[in-house]
C-alpha cells in the first residue's frame, strides 16, 4: 500500500510515515482525494443502476451484461495504467458503472436460469454474508474500543 500512497496520495503517505504522533487513522487518512477515490466506485454504481434498469428494459439482460463487462474491463485497464489521480478516479467510476449494470441484471439471471431451491439458497446466502460482514465489522470496532480503553487505563 505504501507505493500506491506514495504515487497517488503523497500527503496521506507523509501523514502515515512521518507523523508518528498521530494515533488515529481518522487523522492520517483525512484527505478529500482519497475519499473521492473510495466513494467514486459506490456512487457510480448507484447512478449506473438507474440507467441499467432502462437498458435492461429496452435491450434485454444479455446486452446489459455485455455492457457491464465492457465498463468493468475499461475500468480495470484504466486503473492498471493510471498515471495520476484523475485517471485512477475515472477508472473507479467505470468499475462502478460495471458493478451497477451487473447488479441490475444479477438477480434476474439467477431467477430465470436456476432452479427455485438454488435461487433461494443464493438469495439467502447473500443475506448471511451481509450479516457476517456486519458482525466482523462490529468485532473490529470492539477491538478498537478495547485498545482505546487499555491506553486510558494505563495512563
Amino acid at each position: 500500500m505504501a507505493p500506491f500512497l506514495k504515487k497517488f496520495f503523497p500527503t496521506v503517505y507523509r501523514k502515515t510515515v512521518e507523523e508518528k504522533e498521530l494515533d488515529s487513522n481518522y487523522c492520517k487518512y483525512d484527505n478529500q482525494g482519497l475519499q473521492l477515490f473510495t466513494s467514486s466506485l459506490y456512487l457510480a454504481g448507484l447512478v449506473a443502476t438507474f440507467f441499467a434498469s432502462y437498458t435492461t428494459r429496452r435491450l434485454g439482460r444479455r446486452l446489459t451484461m455485455l455492457i457491464a463487462g465492457f465498463f468493468f474491463l475499461c475500468g480495470v485497464v484504466l486503473n492498471a495504467a493510471a498515471q495520476d489521480l484523475a485517471m485512477l478516479i475515472v477508472g473507479r467510476i467505470l468499475l462502478g458503472c460495471g458493478v451497477g449494470f451487473a447488479n441490475q441484471v444479477l438477480f434476474l439471471i439467477f431467477s430465470s436460469c436456476q432452479l427455485i431451491y438454488s435461487y433461494f439458497l443464493i438469495n439467502e446466502s447473500h443475506y448471511i454474508f451481509k450479516t457476517l460482514i456486519f458482525f466482523l465489522s462490529l468485532l473490529q470496532i470492539l477491538k478498537f474500543l478495547i485498545s482505546l480503553v487499555s491506553k486510558i487505563v494505563i495512563w
